[in-house]
């Protein structure tokens, strides 16, 4: 019989490998869900020592009905998908991997503002229902001089800036902190960002004031020659004003990697719009993201059950004492 029990509640990924192996050095058994509700999640973490969580949501139902846990590990930076003030109440340690995926969501991002740029899921399309046209397309614009705005210049959106300042992009971007600026950006408040900018991008945590950040009243405010780029998290757009701003032609395209509902109905507006390009939360994915993402959320859940403090505690006040 193993030490300890960690339930995974979901992963993204072909195998359990790098964890299991990880988790084996402490003797922890790897006990994965195959149902990510709060009842299933909850009957699970009634035995668990920590828990490993992905996209699933850890709610204060699955925090409760551990007794036993020490530590909730969220593969992954945003914490919207955990009872985080819960796990602190309990004295349980919530950690993350804040500088995960990086390089990876900037690259997503600038691939995405390219696309939409050249036109290249459209002439796509065209070319592959047998259109070969070059006039059938709209209008093309050299990207070079164009602006950008970065909604967040956090790690993800400063990794974006200097990628698209080396295209020549201008770059304005909004900051709680203001700390200082990468070559090439400027601070700006969201009205002037929104008005300004040929392409707004968004990097922004999902909680309660930052949901719904682009709605009908900003989407007004953009050019109707904009385009719209999310691969932060799908909660920070009104799908429905987005839909109503395509349909009368006060926005030129989209491009949306993250959904919400995740996943969403692709009969749907936006998202079956051909002006919106839909790539399936992939942002975040590379062979070398992920084998670090896993190596190191399964090292911080070993760490703490083996009494040593693990790296990217969020709730530290839980350590004090």
């Amino acid at each position: 019989m193993s030490k300890y029990k960690v339930l995974l509640t979901d992963y993204a990924w072909p195998n359990l490998d790098i964890e299991r192996r990880t988790l084996a050095e402490i003797d922890a058994e790897l006990i994965v869900a195959t149902a990510q509700d709060a009842d299933s999640l909850a009957r699970l973490a009634a035995d668990a020592d920590a828990i490993m969580t992905n996209w699933a949501k850890v709610p204060a139902s699955v925090i409760q009905a551990a007794p036993k846990c020490r530590i909730v590990a969220r593969l992954g930076i945003g914490l919207d998908n955990i009872d985080v003030a819960t796990a602190t109440a309990r004295r349980i340690v919530v950690t993350n991997v804040p500088d995960y995926c990086l390089i990876e969501v900037a690259e997503h991002a600038l691939a995405l503002l390219l696309a939409l740029s050249r036109k290249v899921a459209f002439y796509h399309h065209q070319t592959k229902s047998g259109t070969y046209d070059l006039k059938a397309g709209p209008v093309l614009r050299r990207i070079e001089g164009q602006t950008l705005g970065i909604v967040g210049l956090g790690n993800i959106g400063r990794t974006l800036a200097n990628k698209a300042s080396a295209l020549g992009l201008k770059v304005l971007a909004t900051s709680r902190s203001q700390r200082s600026a990468p070559p090439g950006v400027t601070f700006s408040s969201l009205e002037r960002l929104l008005s300004e900018s040929d392409y707004v991008s968004l990097h922004l945590p999902l909680v309660s004031e930052t949901r719904h950040t682009i709605g009908a009243a900003q989407l007004s405010r953009m050019k109707p020659t904009a385009y719209l780029i999310n691969t932060a998290r799908g909660g920070l757009i009104d799908n429905g004003a987005l839909a109503a701003a395509l349909a009368a032609g006060k926005l030129a395209g989209a491009a949306l990697d993250v959904q919400d509902p995740e996943p969403p109905d692709l009969s749907q507006a936006p998202w079956n719009d051909p002006r919106v390009i839909v790539t399936p939360h992939a942002a975040f994915v590379s062979e070398e993201s992920l084998a670090n993402l896993r190596s190191r959320t399964a090292r911080q859940v070993a760490q703490w059950l083996t009494g040593s403090r693990p790296e990217n505690v969020v709730n530290p006040a839980v350590l004090a004492g």
